[in-house]
């Protein structure tokens, strides 16, 4: 299912680590109509979920002559940070894939460096990936094009050509695939329920998984063994 040679995974934050995407999609929703742009979940999905904030407002721009400045995205992100702080949960099961680990981890997500950091301290997961936490602001273009994923694996040391990506968004996907990188598509957050099988793997092409207690299943080389758990040897976090 993927390369006996992997040596680092990457994970995508909104969607993967934190089911956050339908609170992201209700909150860009009521500000948007605000500012006279009415738009519904179905479009939200398509056209801006795993996109940076950039291509966000391009496509409001292109799609609808608003140029969203800088003050409504200050009220957005504002409004979206208070809803995580009541709302906002980890995805059942990745702290305990995130633990089993043989190799390192880190994280690439078109999120802010704020929005990204706070999520992660909210849910418990910020002790996992230290400072291995990498973001669209860090590279000239956002998903769908390589860029960021390719910043990452540098920054981490590692060939792309052994990596694993898990994505939850198809821009995601095609970032990872241009990069060069393994990549499975988690299927599991809220925002992705009611989707049919055959549309979120692309009629088979895609690796999809719903539950992160199937990761170890397609990928058991990739988990720490029970002696290395016991002796300490197991994956290191640097």
């Amino acid at each position: 299912m993927v390369s006996e040679h992997i040596e680092l995974v990457i994970f995508d934050c909104d969607g993967v680590l934190i089911d956050s995407e339908v609170i992201s999609a209700r909150i860009l929703i009521e500000q948007l109509g605000r500012v006279g742009v009415r738009v519904d979940f179905p479009y939200v999905q398509k056209h801006f979920l795993g996109r940076s904030w950039t291509k966000v407002a391009a496509e409001v721009r292109i799609t609808y002559g608003l140029a969203l400045d800088s003050d409504f995205e200050e009220r957005y992100r504002s409004e979206l940070l208070a809803a995580f702080e009541t709302e906002l949960d980890a995805v059942p099961g990745v702290a305990d894939v995130i633990d089993a680990l043989a190799v390192r981890s880190c994280v690439a997500t078109s999120s802010s460096p704020t929005r990204a950091r706070r999520s992660l301290a909210l849910t418990g997961l910020a002790d996992r990936f230290g400072d291995r936490l990498y973001t669209a602001s860090q590279v000239s273009r956002g998903k769908p094009e390589p860029d960021l994923f390719l910043f990452t694996a540098d920054q981490m040391g590692v060939d792309p050509r052994h990596c694993l990506v898990v994505e939850d968004s198809m821009p995601g996907v095609f970032a990872a695939r241009a990069a060069g990188m393994d990549v499975w598509r988690f299927t599991g957050g809220s925002h992705l329920q009611g989707l049919a099988a055959a549309e979120l793997s692309e009629n088979g092409a895609l690796t999809i998984f719903d539950k992160w207690e199937h990761f170890f299943e397609m990928a058991p080389h990739l988990r720490i063994s029970e002696k290395a758990a016991t002796t300490g040897h197991g994956q290191t976090r640097q």
